[in-house]
Parts: C-alpha cells; sequence; structure tokens
C-alpha cells in the first residue's frame, strides 16, 4: 500500500509565512535601527528635491512628451526586474554625487560652476532616473526589498511635505517665478 501524498501548501499559506517572517526580522531592534538612519538621510535629500522639482517640472513635462523617451520607457517596461535595477543602479551612483560635489563647490566660493554643475545633475537625474524608474517601477516593486524602499521613501516624503507644508511653499515659489517671468517679459519688450 502506497502512503497519501500530503496535499500542497497552498501558495498564500506559504506567502503568509514569508510575509510573518519579514515583518519579524523588521522588528528587531537592528532593523528598527537601519530603518531610521536610511530615513534621517533621505529626509534631506526630499526635502531639497521637493524643492527644486517646480522650477525643473515644465522641462519634465515637454522631454516625457517626446516619443523617443515614450520608446525609451517601453525599452525599459520589457527588460527583466535585474537589468532595471542596474540600468536604475548605474546612472544614479554616477549622478547623485555630483550634487554633493556641487555644494561643495558652492560652499568653496565656486558658486556659479557650483550651481551648473547642481542644475545639470538634477536635470539628468529628473530625465533619466525618473524614467526608468516610472518605466520599471511595477517590475521593481516584486523585489521584496526594492518594495520596502520605494515603500519607505513614499511614506517619507508624504511626511515630510506635510509636516514642512511644502505644498504651500511649492505654490508660493510658482507664483513668484510666475512674476519673476512676466517682469523679465516686460524688460525684454
Amino acid at each position: 500500500m502506497v502512503p497519501p501524498v500530503p496535499p500542497p501548501t497552498p501558495p498564500s499559506l506559504s506567502h503568509s509565512r514569508r510575509a510573518r517572517a519579514g515583518a519579524a526580522r523588521r522588528a528587531s531592534p537592528l532593523w528598527r535601527v537601519l530603518g531610521f538612519l536610511f530615513r534621517l538621510l533621505c529626509t534631506p535629500l526630499i526635502l531639497l528635491d521637493e524643492l527644486v522639482r517646480p522650477l525643473y517640472r515644465p522641462l519634465i513635462a515637454r522631454l516625457a512628451a517626446l516619443r523617443i523617451m515614450h520608446a525609451f520607457e517601453r525599452w525599459i517596461a520589457a527588460r527583466s526586474v535585474s537589468t532595471i535595477l542596474v540600468l536604475l543602479v548605474v546612472p544614479y551612483v554616477t549622478i547623485e554625487p555630483l550634487k554633493i560635489v556641487a555644494l561643495v563647490w558652492i560652499a568653496d566660493g565656486w558658486a556659479r560652476a557650483g550651481t551648473v554643475l547642481f542644475l545639470l545633475a538634477y536635470l539628468v537625474s529628473f530625465v533619466i532616473i525618473e524614467r526608468i524608474y516610472s518605466a520599471g517601477r511595477a517590475k521593481l516593486m516584486t523585489v521584496a526589498w526594492m518594495a520596502w524602499v520605494i515603500v519607505t521613501l513614499s511614506g517619507l516624503r508624504d511626511r515630510v511635505v506635510t509636516a514642512l507644508r511644502l505644498d504651500r511653499l511649492k505654490t508660493a515659489l510658482r507664483r513668484r517665478v510666475r512674476e519673476v517671468r512676466r517682469s523679465l517679459a516686460r524688460l525684454w519688450r
């Protein structure tokens, strides 16, 4: 007589075991400290990003509307998760340090060169990194640690914007930029 074969474990049960194990790991003191340090490091970067973004928004909207950008995003979306990660990490690792270098240049008295480098780094960051991220986000969310990073940064961004009332500040900044543009337009007439 052949012993009966146990029924297979339903996928939801094994998934819930993995979820509980991940939750237990994240609840440990080490993971809490690492999570806190991650948030602490990211907060000033999010703040800076939120303040600079309105200056680039019109340009980014125009670039994102180009056919070549749509083709680029479709190409990215068709890649594997690991390829998308590499495509995201390579420019990020090369561009983000340039922003820090630019700030150091500005602090050292090279304001013009530092400002140009800072603006160019942000422009490249917005165009390349954000296009790769937006095109590959769905696949990136299938990787547990990447999903954690995305969800954590998203929540942190929302909390920073709310706590510092950045929406009001950005609205005032947009209004001021429009006023400056009108003033400059009157000067050139």
